[in-house]
C-alpha cells in the first residue's frame, strides 16, 4: 500500500490532470459529490497539517518576519485593490467582482508544497505561506468583507470570520494531536505515502469542484469559455506577474515559489463561510479554477524552470 500511495505522489500531476479529465466526463459523480465540498476540504486541510506536524509549524512560524507581508499583500491588499477598481466602475456586486475578490482573499492552495515539488522548488516557502496565511485568514478577511457591498457588512464580515476560525482551528488542531499520537516520527516511505493520499484526494475533491462545469458546457458554452478566460487570466496572470515583479527587484531566490501561491488560492475554503460562493456563477468559477491550479505544474514549468 505504500508503495502504491508513494507512485501517486511520484506521478502527481497525471493524477492531477486525471482528476481534471474525470471532473468533466464524470457529471453525476461531481453532483454526488457536490453536498461534501465543504468536508473535502476540510479533509485536504487535515491532510496536510497531520503531514507537516505541529514541530514544523512552529520551526515555521520562526520566519513569521520573513513572511508576513507577502501573506498581507496577497490576502489583503490584492482583495482590497480589486473591490476598490471594480466599484470605481460601478460592477462591484458583479459575479466577476465577487469572484476574483473571494479568489484574492484566500490563502495559499493546501497543496501549493506539492505544486512547488512537483515543478523542481523546495516547499518551505509555500508551505510557510500557507501556515501564516491559513491562520490570519479569519482576521484579513474581516475588512474584505466589510468593504464589499456584494459581501456583507460588518456582522455578515465577523460570523464569516468566527466560522472559518472554527473550522480550520479545530481541523488543524486534530490533525496535529492525531499526528502526535500517532505518528510522531514518520519515514521517509511513510511521508510519501501521505503524499500520494493527498494528492488523491486533491483529485477526488476536484471532480465535485467542477460540479457545474458539465452543464454549463452543455447549456452555456459561450459563458464557461468566458469564465474559463477569468480563470486562466487570474491564475496564470497573477503566478507571471509576481514572478517577473520578483526577479526584476533582484529576488531570484524563492520566486517561483512565491509566485506559485500568488495565482493558487484555496478558493474553496470560503465554501465554508460566505453565501456569495452558493450561486451558480460562483461555482462555475470554482469549477473552471480549478484547470490552472491543476495544471500549473505542466504549464508553468517552463516558465519558473527547477532551481
Amino acid at each position: 500500500m505504500l508503495k502504491a500511495l508513494g507512485l501517486f505522489a511520484r506521478h502527481g500531476r497525471f493524477v492531477l490532470v486525471a482528476g481534471l479529465v474525470a471532473g468533466v466526463v464524470l457529471p453525476n459523480m461531481a453532483m454526488t459529490l457536490r453536498p461534501w465540498l465543504s468536508e473535502l476540504v476540510l479533509l485536504l486541510l487535515f491532510l496536510t497539517a497531520f503531514r507537516v506536524g505541529f514541530p514544523h509549524v512552529l520551526d515555521g512560524l520562526r520566519h513569521l518576519h520573513s513572511s508576513i507581508g507577502i501573506v498581507l499583500f496577497y490576502q489583503l491588499a490584492l482583495p482590497l485593490i480589486c473591490i476598490a477598481i471594480f466599484a470605481a466602475f460601478g460592477l462591484a456586486q458583479s459575479p466577476v467582482a465577487i469572484a476574483l475578490t473571494l479568489m484574492l482573499a484566500a490563502p495559499s492552495v493546501t497543496g501549493s508544497p506539492n505544486l512547488a515539488v512537483m515543478l523542481g522548488h523546495p516547499p518551505d516557502l509555500p508551505f510557510r505561506l500557507l501556515i501564516l496565511g491559513t491562520l490570519i485568514l479569519p482576521a484579513t478577511i474581516i475588512p474584505i468583507f466589510w468593504l464589499s457591498p456584494a459581501l456583507g457588512g460588518l456582522a455578515d464580515a465577523s460570523h464569516a470570520a468566527l466560522r472559518l476560525c472554527l473550522a480550520i482551528a479545530s481541523t488543524i488542531s486534530l490533525a496535529f494531536v492525531f499526528r502526535a499520537f500517532v505518528r510522531p516520527k514518520m519515514r521517509p516511505d511513510e511521508t510519501r505515502a501521505l503524499d500520494g493520499l493527498t494528492t488523491l484526494t486533491f483529485a477526488v475533491v476536484v471532480v465535485g469542484l467542477m460540479s457545474a462545469v458539465a452543464p454549463a458546457l452543455a447549456a452555456e458554452p459561450w459563458t464557461l469559455a468566458g469564465w474559463m478566460c477569468v480563470a486562466f487570466g487570474a491564475n496564470i496572470g497573477l503566478q507571471a506577474l509576481a514572478y517577473l515583479g520578483l526577479r526584476h527587484v533582484g529576488m531570484r531566490e524563492g520566486a517561483a515559489p512565491i509566485a506559485l501561491v500568488a495565482g493558487n488560492r484555496n478558493v474553496a475554503l470560503f465554501l465554508l463561510a460566505s453565501n456569495a460562493t452558493q450561486t451558480e456563477e460562483f461555482l462555475i468559477f470554482l469549477g473552471c479554477y480549478q484547470f490552472p491550479m491543476y495544471l500549473t505544474p505542466i504549464m508553468m514549468r517552463p516558465f519558473f524552470g527547477a532551481k
